[in-house]
């Protein structure tokens, strides 16, 4: 062994005990009588010191050639440190050496490999192996690890197996786009990285494994933003013989257990809160409840007056910010901005100012009086203190620039603190969404999701009404899971095709394999997928999940490190049979 103890092991208990320590050269201060080398490895950094008159000539030579991150060996006498530090854990010894051995000198990094680096992200992301050397992404990977370790003994001690399911699959037609991968064996044709293990989990459930979980790479080729990577890794997972509540209660079980295990935090029984209810009261399907803020409609109180904007209007919806009736007019404008943004959409911003005094004061005073604006404070519950913010417009367009807004005055006033975590599930989805496009429905979910048994039969007569058996987990505004009840019938998953705009032989074609697996005895099921890597970042506290991800992708899908995607020879675009256009 080149060592006896790590950099981060060393104790007072330790002083007088000859020890080997090996790991990368942090630092070192040369004060000529005295001479200091900062040693750090994974688990931490501990203190060399020679006395340099004292020393032997060749320990003192050899010492003074070492440069920031060379790898080294040191072999000596732990002592108790004369000035003790409190930073680091090893802050009350150091080591005397008797030997240095250079093991692989190095050249000095593009960026210093400390907490707090000079390195912008595309230095870091080149040399990303440097990063990893760093304490806060070693910290973050740690953290992953912990997650999964807590993970499969949670699902291990509920008889869940770990069932690993192809790479290579079958390219669909729906949900995001595939990577797709060439056979040469099979020339013209194309395999297609999986999107998730969807068709294999429930496979696996026809096969009687009635408990499956697998911590799986991803992959789907979409554009790229800081919560999303071109491959990605999820907890997903498959019961049979269960009902929605069984899932619910497992995976609420699950995340509880995660929280409580790895940052000793306690969360409470989940809520729920249903899709209509989400859109309505906050404008998006994973709403932030860690603040209240919700939703105010006012058609019913602002319309009929001379102010055209809201009678023009839709929808005229607002929101009361708690004791922020003090923001200043540049602030207020700042906001409005904010709202035009293309991004947001919205055309403009109405406020009303419920001043301390009791007065109010608005944006469209020329159109209402103040005992029509005190109806506003009523219909929001203001009170003396409180801003109200209104927009107006097409209602879906509305709604979803006033949940923009309502986020944005969360960060303002504080309320969306990292380390408060509010979890819940959202319920009740639309089974199907239709797009003018296309002309057609879509799944909101995937072609597998059951309909609630009680609207099935609004498939014949009204679609758009039918309920999903369908769930979301939300943690902090954030989707970190999503599943359902599959639909286990040959007929029923027939009829979805069919609603989707399949074709009998498209469905057959894409699905088939699936569809006669069901004819052999198919158990009622359901499943769930967590987004591991946001489950990650939500953890650690942070909003970009690659910071979580020991060699991410750039946010044009590129790793800068190993230079991929690249061009690949002509020898193998021939052996694959694929001509690139001139």
């Amino acid at each position: 062994m080149l060592r006896s103890h790590t950099c981060g092991e060393l104790r007072i208990t330790h002083v007088g005990q000859t020890v080997t320590i090996s790991g990368w050269v942090q630092g070192i201060r040369d004060k000529g009588s005295l001479l200091w080398i900062d040693l750090r490895d994974r688990y931490g950094i501990t203190q060399v010191t020679i006395e340099t008159e004292n020393a032997a000539k060749e320990l003192v030579e050899t010492a003074r050639t070492l440069g920031r991150e060379f790898v080294i060996s040191v072999t000596g006498k732990v002592n108790e440190r004369y000035s003790k530090s409190d930073k680091i854990p090893t802050g009350d010894i150091e080591i005397s050496p008797e030997k240095i051995t250079v093991l692989n000198p190095a050249i000095t990094p593009p960026f210093t490999i400390e907490d707090e680096t000079d390195g912008g992200d595309d230095i870091r992301m080149k040399y990303r192996y440097l990063d990893l050397r760093r304490n806060p992404v070693r910290r973050n990977l740690e953290l992953r690890h912990r997650l999964a370790i807590e993970t499969r003994l949670f699902l291990d001690k509920l008889s869940f197996l770990e069932v690993e399911t192809p790479v290579l699959i079958k390219s669909t037609p729906e949900g995001a786009r595939d990577f797709v991968v060439p056979s040469r064996m099979n020339q013209g044709e194309f395999y297609a990285l999986p999107q998730s293990p969807q068709t294999f989990k429930q496979l696996l459930m026809v096969g009687g494994f009635d408990r499956y979980y697998q911590i799986v790479k991803c992959f789907r080729d979409e554009d790229l933003r800081a919560d999303r990577q071109p491959e990605f890794t999820q907890i997903d997972c498959e019961m049979a013989f269960v009902e929605q509540e069984d899932i619910l209660n497992t995976f609420e079980g699950l995340v509880r257990h995660l929280f409580k295990s790895v940052k000793n935090v306690d969360i409470p029984e989940l809520s729920r809160m249903t899709y209509a209810d989400a859109m309505k009261y906050y404008g998006n399907d994973k709403p932030d409840i860690r603040f209240e803020m919700k939703f105010i409609e006012l058609n019913d109180v602002v319309k009929g007056k001379e102010f055209k904007v809201f009678n023009d209007a839709g929808l005229v919806v607002g929101i009361c910010a708690k004791g922020a009736a003090e923001y200043t007019r540049k602030q207020l404008d700042e906001l409005t901005e904010f709202v035009k943004k293309p991004q947001i959409g919205a055309t403009g911003l109405v406020y009303a100012r419920y001043n301390a005094d009791g007065t109010i004061k608005s944006s469209v005073d020329k159109f209402y009086n103040e005992e029509e604006l005190k109806k506003w404070a009523a219909a929001f519950n203001a009170q003396p203190g409180d801003l109200m913010l209104i927009l107006a417009g097409e209602e879906h367009k509305t709604r979803k620039a006033l949940s923009e807004l309502r986020l944005e005055m969360g960060t303002r006033l504080g309320l969306r603190d990292k380390n408060t975590f509010a979890c819940h599930w959202v319920i009740d989805f639309p089974l199907l969404e239709y797009s003018e496009e296309t002309s057609r429905w879509h799944a909101m979910h995937h072609p597998f999701t059951s309909p609630k048994p009680e609207d099935i039969a609004l498939l014949e007569t009204d679609p758009g009404k039918v309920r999903a058996n369908a769930y979301d987990m939300v943690i902090n505004g954030v989707e970190v899971g999503g599943g359902s009840i599959r639909i286990f019938n040959k007929e029923l998953q027939a009829k979805m095709f069919g609603l989707l705009g399949f074709t009998k032989e498209e469905a057959q074609a894409q699905f088939g394999f699936l569809m006669n697996a069901f004819e052999f005895g198919a158990p009622p099921h359901g499943g769930i997928a967590f987004g591991f890597d946001r489950l990650c970042s939500l953890f650690g506290g942070v909003d970009v999940i690659r910071d979580f991800i020991a060699f991410p992708k750039n946010n044009s899908g590129r790793d800068v490190m190993i230079d991929s995607p690249s061009p690949i020879s002509d020898v193998q675009l021939n052996e694959l049979a694929i001509a690139l256009k001139k």
